[in-house]
């Protein structure tokens, strides 16, 4: 497999991950990546589509979660086929990383997931890029210690995607200086 997500982080531009929040159908998926490579180079940004084969935190028992492992990462290969896009799925227990990442450029572990260390290790023996969504209970500076867990396996392709902070009930307040705390912890070549 190519590896389009390195071409992505070494273009030091702008870039965008993009799509549906969860995978509805192939056709559904394959038109909004489209929709993203189109617009990205409309834009002059670099872009990756992302959708979950699994939205496990879903607020109701009865919603609809997605078409699961085996079938939406054949949905996300024929995707990162029909658009050249490097594609970026969630993963939720250690044992999905090795099927995600034989299609996937890049793994991302949910911000509920953040300080989850047999996941955050299994993504990063993968040797793709983990793209760690910041619990909205943490620190920005507590970071670190997620991105300490996957360079412990030798893999410094990692992102860090601020998800705010909650205060109080129901209350997400995103503070964008946190981007730059980020940006400045020692994690070695992490990426942010």
């Amino acid at each position: 497999m190519d590896d389009r997500a390195s071409a992505l982080l070494a273009a030091e531009r702008p870039f965008a991950i993009c799509g549906p929040c969860v995978i509805e159908s192939r056709d559904h998926a394959v038109k909004i990546g489209h929709a993203v490579a189109v617009a990205a180079k409309s834009a002059g940004v670099a872009a990756a589509f992302k959708a979950s084969f699994d939205k496990a935190n879903r607020t109701s028992v009865t919603s609809y979660r997605g078409p699961g492992l085996r079938r939406g990462l054949e949905v996300l290969g024929e995707v990162r086929k029909a658009t050249g896009l490097p594609v970026l799925t969630d993963i939720h227990h250690p044992d999905q990383a090795d099927f995600a990442a034989d299609t996937c450029d890049i793994l991302q572990i949910p911000a509920f997931l953040c300080r989850q260390t047999d996941l955050l290790a299994a993504a990063g023996r993968t040797g793709r890029v983990v793209n760690i969504k910041k619990g909205q209970f943490l620190a920005h500076d507590d970071m670190r210690h997620a991105a300490d867990k996957v360079a412990s396996t030798g893999n410094d392709r990692i992102l860090l995607t601020e998800r705010g902070s909650s205060f109080g009930y129901r209350n997400l307040v995103v503070d964008f200086r946190g981007v730059a705390r980020m940006q400045k912890l020692d994690t070695g070549s992490c990426w942010m």
